[in-house]
């Protein structure tokens, strides 16, 4: 157990049921009443992100997340294949628990899985990946102004717009947390 008065971004809360991870919080302290702390919440099973006040001082579970180190291997029917690298053990995980996740795996790509009491609540990408180019157009000749970008698909499906100068077959490095080219690689 916690009180609210502790709540800081990034712990693990149980609350009504569900899993949640504190995103941002605020302490407020009217000028009558008792103070009451402000939370933005994310479900850990579903994504939604919502704001919950609290009284202050009232206390709240503490949700024991683990994380397991994992080596993706391949995908098959919708379902993702990922292997612990110390057993050997695989591990199978429907495309509901990854979500858009999926267009940033890659083969050999190592994430952490997120589990709660044997529960598989998803993944956590490393901050960047490496992705090949498979499809762009060419860049067109004149075009020179500044930050001028294209769209290009990836090898593993995804969308991303780039620099005019990224070629089919070029290796770039992409942003997990918003699914943007940072450079080539």
């Amino acid at each position: 157990m916690i009180s609210t008065n502790d709540l800081k971004n990034g712990i693990t809360i149980e609350y009504e049921g569900n899993i949640y991870v504190v995103m941002e919080t605020q302490h407020v302290k009217p000028g009558k009443g008792a103070a009451i702390v402000k939370a933005k919440l994310k479900n850990l099973r579903t994504g939604a992100i919502f704001e919950q006040t609290f009284n202050a001082g009232v206390k709240v579970a503490t949700a024991r997340i683990e994380k397991q180190f994992m080596q993706y291997l391949y995908n098959m029917s919708g379902i993702y294949y990922f292997m612990n690298m110390e057993t050997y053990e695989q591990l199978e995980i429907p495309q509901s628990n990854i979500g858009d996740q999926a267009k940033f795996l890659k083969e050999n790509l190592e994430v952490y899985i997120t589990s709660f009491q044997g529960e598989i609540l998803g993944i956590d990408l490393p901050d960047k990946v490496e992705l090949v180019v498979t499809h762009t157009e060419p860049a067109v000749k004149g075009n020179t102004t500044n930050n001028a970008l294209k769209d290009a698909e990836c090898e593993t499906g995804l969308q991303v717009r780039v620099p005019l100068f990224i070629e089919e077959g070029e290796t770039i490095i992409i942003s997990t947390s918003d699914g943007k080219y940072v450079s080539r690689a």
